[in-house]
C-alpha cells in the first residue's frame, strides 16, 4: 500500500482519490497541450487522456518496494508513480528544472531513484528491462516487484515476446501491462492483431492472465492487489490487459483524419472521468459537491503549475556534452608478483570471470548456453558447478531479452556480465545497447549508470558463412556512452574483462574465437588495472604498424619480415577502442617517423581505420594508410577468404608503397 494511502480504503473513499488523481493527470495533459501549441513544448508528445484510471488504480495496490517502466504514454505513471509534477513538467517543457534537465523530454523520462525505471519510446522495449529488474529484484529477496506498461501495438515486437518467455521460465516477479486501446498508434488493433485479446498471447507462455477494465480504477486496483500477492508467492510473472480507450491523437499534433466519426463518439463515451462521476453520484448524491470542489482545486493547482513552468530556466548549453560518459581512470600497468605459466586465451576469459564472480556477490554470469554446457567456446566451464545456478544461468535464444535483462538488473544494483555468442547475433536486439544502454548516464545526468559487460566473438574462421564472420566493432565504436575493448592476448583477455566489470559504463569485450585455444604465457592474478591504454607489441622508427584483435598476428608477422628488408616497424596494439587512447597512439606514431599503417579485419569504408588515420592526419602526420578487408561479403570458402582478408605479405607490400622507393628508408633497403 502505498504510504499516503488513509487507513480506510473503501470503494467510496479510493474512488474519490481516485477521481482527484485521474483529474490531476488529465488537467496535466491538458496543460501539455496548451503549451505544445504556444510552442512552449516541442516536440511529439504522448498524452494518456482516457487511460489515467490505469496508473492510479496500480499505484494504489503497490508498495514502495516495487519499481515502475511505462511506455511512451506514460505521464499518468510518472505522476502516480511520486514525481514532482512541477519537475515532469518542466522535463517536457526540456527546463533546466525538469527529472532529466531537459534531456529526455516526454517520451524518456526517467528517475531510477524515485522508483521510476522510466518511460520507452522504443516500441515494447520496457519488457526486457522490466524483466531484468524483477531478476534483480528476487535474487536481492528486496520483497517488491517489477511493473511494466506497453500499448496494445507493442505486442506484436519480439522483444516483448522474449522478454515474457525469459520471464516466465525463471518465474520472476514481474507484472506484464498492457494497456489496450485500441489503436496502434494510427491504425485499428483489430486491423494488426491475430487475436482480439492480448492477454490470450500471454498466456500462451505459461503466464497467468487476464483481461480487466481499465476504465474502473476500483478495478485495476484490486487486479493488480492479487496479481501482485501473487508474484510475492514466486508464482511467476503475470499479464494483465487493461482494455481502455484513447480519447486524444496519437500524439500532440495528430489531426486523426483516420478515426471514424462514430468510433470517435463511441470513445468519448467512455471517458473513464466522466463515468467516474457519474459512478460516485449515483452512490452518494451528495458528492456533487465535493466533485465540484475537487474540479476546482486542479484547476487551480495546473494554473500555479502553468505559472511556475513559464518562469523556469532553460538548461545551461555548457552542460550539454557532459555526462555521456564517466570520466577514465588513469591507464597503466598494474605490478604482478606472479610468476607467468602457461595458458590459453579462453582459460584467460575463464578465470577472469572466476576471480571477480568469488568478488563480486552482485556479479551474474548468463547467456545462450553459459551454464550447464559452459559456453559453446568452454570459457564458462565450470562456473556455474562453483557459483549456483542463481548466479550462473543459461537463458533461452533471445538476445532482446540477455541484453535488456542486464540493463534493468544493473540499474537495480547487479553487475551482469551477458554473452552473446555471435558478434552478429548482436545486430537482432541493437537496439537494447543503442537506445537503452548508452542513454541511462546521459539522461539522468549522472544519477543512473549501466555497470554491465556483453561479452562476444567476432571474425572470420574458414568455412564459416557471412552470418558468423563479420567484424563489427565500427558499429559500437560510433555510438557515444560504450566502452569497447578488443584484447589480442590471453594477459589482456585477463586484464580487460576484468576491468570491464569495474567499469561502471556499458563496456562491450569482442573476444575472436580463433584465439581460444592459442596457448601463451600469462599472469592470471592480482590487481585490476585501470581500463584503456594500448601496447606496444615491438619498438620501430621507421613506421608503426597498428592494429588490435585479429590484426594483430598480422602486423606482428609483417614485422618480422620487414625487419628483414631493413626496415624498423613499431607494432601498436590499439586494444581499446573506447576509451580511445589518442594521445598515446599519436606519441607512439610520433616516434616512429610519423608514419603509420592502419590494418583491421573489418572491412574498409567506415571502419575504425578511417577514424584513426583522420585523427593523426589532424596531429600533423602526412603518411597515414590504411590496409583491411575489400568492401566485400565473406565468402565460406577458405580460398576465397584468403584472398580478401589482410596478411603479412598484403602490409609488407603496403608498407612499401607507402614508404616510396624515394624515402631515406626505402633509398637504404635498396643499398
Amino acid at each position: 500500500m502505498r504510504s499516503d494511502v488513509p487507513k480506510d480504503n473503501s470503494d467510496a473513499t479510493f474512488g474519490l482519490r481516485a477521481y482527484r488523481r485521474m483529474a490531476r493527470i488529465r488537467g496535466f495533459e491538458q496543460l501539455c497541450m496548451q503549451f505544445s501549441e504556444a510552442g512552449l513544448a516541442v516536440g511529439s508528445i504522448h498524452l494518456c487522456a482516457g487511460q489515467e484510471a490505469i496508473p492510479v488504480g496500480t499505484l494504489e495496490a503497490l508498495g514502495d518496494e516495487d519499481r515502475i517502466s511505462a511506455t511512451y504514454r506514460g505521464h499518468g505513471w510518472a505522476l502516480e508513480v511520486g514525481l514532482d509534477p512541477f519537475a515532469v513538467m518542466s522535463e517536457i517543457c526540456h527546463r533546466a528544472t525538469g527529472v532529466n534537465g531537459g534531456r529526455a523530454g516526454s517520451a524518456l523520462m526517467i528517475a531510477p531513484d524515485q522508483r521510476f525505471i522510466g518511460e520507452n519510446s522504443i516500441v515494447g522495449a520496457g519488457y526486457p528491462i522490466a524483466a531484468g529488474v524483477a531478476l534483480a529484484q528476487k535474487l536481492q529477496k528486496t520483497g517488491g516487484i517489477s511493473v511494466v506498461s506497453i500499448g496494445d501495438g507493442a505486442m506484436n515486437q519480439g522483444s516483448a515476446h522474449e522478454a515474457l518467455v525469459f520471464a516466465s521460465l525463471n518465474k520472476l516477479p514481474v507484472l506484464f501491462i498492457c494497456e489496450n486501446n485500441g489503436w496502434a498508434e494510427m491504425t485499428p488493433s483489430s486491423d494488426v492483431a491475430p487475436v482480439p485479446r492480448q492477454a490470450r498471447r500471454a498466456g500462451a507462455y505459461g503466464i497467468k492472465a487476464a483481461t480487466v477494465d481499465g476504465g474502473d480504477p476500483i478495478a485495476v486496483r484490486d487486479s493488480v492487489a492479487m496479481a501482485r500477492q501473487q508474484l510475492l508467492e514466486g508464482n511467476g510473472p503475470i499479464f494483465l490487459e487493461f482494455e481502455t480507450v484513447r480519447l486524444w491523437g496519437h500524439y500532440n499534433k495528430d489531426g486523426q483524419h483516420y478515426r471514424p466519426k462514430d468510433e470517435w463518439d463511441a470513445t468519448q463515451a467512455k471517458d473513464p472521468i466522466v463515468l467516474l462521476r457519474q459512478k460516485l453520484i449515483e452512490q452518494d448524491p451528495r458528492l456533487a459537491q465535493e466533485l465540484d470542489a475537487i474540479d476546482g482545486e486542479m484547476k487551480q493547482e495546473i494554473q500555479q503549475l502553468r505559472q511556475q513552468v513559464e518562469a523556469a530556466p532553460l538548461p545551461d548549453p555548457a552542460s550539454a556534452a557532459d555526462h555521456v560518459i564517466a570520466p577514465s581512470p588513469t591507464a597503466k600497468r598494474v605490478t604482478r608478483s606472479g610468476a607467468p605459466a602457461e595458458t590459453t586465451y579462453g582459460n584467460a576469459v575463464t578465470t577472469a570471470l572466476k576471480h571477480e564472480l568469488q568478488a563480486r556477490p552482485e556479479l551474474l554470469v548468463y547467456g545462450e548456453d553459459v551454464g550447464g554446457g559452459g559456453g559453446i567456446f568452454g570459457c564458462t566451464r565450470t562456473l556455474q558447478k562453483t557459483f549456483g545456478q542463481d548466479r550462473v544461468f543459461d537463458t533461452p535464444i533471445s538476445e532482446s531479452a540477455i541484453l535488456g535483462s542486464a540493463l534493468g538488473a544493473a540499474m537495480m544494483g547487479m553487475r551482469p556480465v551477458v554473452e552473446i555468442m555471435w558478434a552478429d547475433f548482436m545486430l537482432v536486439a541493437i537496439d537494447q545497447i543503442i537506445n537503452q544502454m548508452t542513454n541511462l548516464r546521459y539522461i539522468t545526468q549522472g544519477k543512473a549508470s549501466a555497470p554491465l559487460v556483453v561479452r562476444m566473438q567476432q571474425g572470420t574462421t574458414p568455412g564459416s558463412c557471412a552470418q558468423h564472420s563479420q567484424s563489427l566493432e565500427a558499429l559500437l565504436f560510433h555510438i557515444p556512452g560504450l566502452r569497447i575493448g578488443l584484447p589480442a592476448t590471453a594477459q589482456d583477455a585477463y586484464d580487460m574483462l576484468r576491468a570491464a566489470i569495474a567499469s561502471d559504463d556499458p563496456t562491450i569485450i569482442i573476444e575472436s574465437r580463433v584465439f581460444y585455444q592459442r596457448k601463451e604465457m600469462a599472469v592470471l592474478e592480482g590487481p585490476v588495472e585501470p581500463m584503456g591504454g594500448l601496447r606496444q607489441r615491438r619498438a620501430g622508427k621507421d613506421i608503426a604498424l597498428v592494429s588490435w584483435s585479429t590484426g594483430m598476428p598480422v602486423i606482428e608477422s609483417a614485422a618480422e619480415e620487414l625487419a628483414k628488408l631493413g626496415i624498423d616497424a613499431a607494432v601498436i596494439d590499439l586494444r581499446w577502442l573506447s576509451p580511445l587512447p589518442e594521445d598515446e597512439l599519436i606519441a607512439a606514431v610520433r616516434a616512429a617517423g610519423e608514419t603509420a599503417l592502419i590494418v583491421h579485419e573489418a572491412n574498409l569504408t567506415g571502419g575504425v581505420g578511417a577514424e584513426l588515420a583522420c585523427r593523426l592526419r589532424d596531429a600533423g602526420m602526412a603518411r597515414v594508410a590504411r590496409l583491411a578487408t575489400p568492401d566485400v561479403r565473406m565468402p565460406a570458402s577458405p580460398v576465397l577468404q584468403a584472398q580478401l582478408l589482410p596478411s603479412a605479405a598484403k602490409v609488407v607490400a603496403q608498407v612499401k608503397a607507402l614508404l616510396g622507393g624515394g624515402s631515406a628508408v626505402m633509398r637504404a633497403v635498396a643499398e
